[in-house]
């Protein structure tokens, strides 16, 4: 059996699409990478496709329906939870964007995927630039500090952040012994941080810092 010329270019549009996304999410070392999000595009083109074919004349929408649905399976299992929230959100939208690229190709709007492949590369390069300058503005560290235990000792460092312009909220603190250990969520710029990680490291009442 012959492979009609337009299946054939649909099929090699989705793995160049598919590929060209999943290389900019490989090169950030993402979950979902390089064959991930090709095989994801290359699956919801065949299905698209597959669903026009065996449907066509009564329900031709009815395997592609279930397309987005099932992709959320994939997408759900990028999302962990890490120290200051939810990671993996991101990559869980780009498996979803990429199924409907896939999709877009299969159902014969190749242009239209195209253009936004384009558009979606763009943004993730552009903003990927975006999000390390707010980074270098902005950054939430979590630090430990086990020091003597000594009255007013956990407001001697919230002192310090103070001291160097960063905001924190203090969290758990254990007393063991003679020594206490704080915890505090911090937010501030890169540069802040530095300096506040900098002065604490040359403490020599500090007997365990975490960073």
């Amino acid at each position: 059996m012959q492979l009609p010329p337009d299946i054939l270019i649909k099929i090699l549009l989705s793995i160049l699409v598919g590929g060209a996304i999943g290389v900019e999410r490989e090169y950030r070392s993402k979950s979902a990478g390089f064959r991930t999000l090709t095989l994801i595009c290359l699956g919801s083109t065949l299905f698209t496709i597959f669903s026009q074919i065996i449907g066509a004349g009564s329900n031709p929408d009815r395997i592609a329906s279930n397309i987005a649905t099932g992709i959320g399976f994939v997408g759900a299992g990028v999302i962990f939870k890490g120290d200051f929230g939810v990671n993996g959100i991101t990559t869980a939208a780009m498996i979803w964007v990429t199924a409907a690229l896939g999709m877009g190709i299969g159902a014969g709007y190749s242009l239209v995927s195209i253009v936004a492949c384009i558009l979606i590369l763009v943004m993730l390069i552009v903003f990927g630039k975006l999000e390390i300058w707010i980074d270098h503005v902005n950054q939430m560290r979590n630090y430990k500090i086990e020091t003597a235990y000594k009255e007013e000792t956990m407001r001697y460092y919230e002192k310090l952040f103070e001291s160097h312009h960063l905001w924190y909220k203090r969290g758990r603190e254990v007393k063991a012994g003679g020594s206490i250990t704080g915890e505090w969520f911090v937010r501030g710029s890169r540069k802040n941080h530095l300096a506040f990680i900098s002065e604490i490291l040359h403490d020599p009442e500090v007997n365990r810092f975490e960073y």
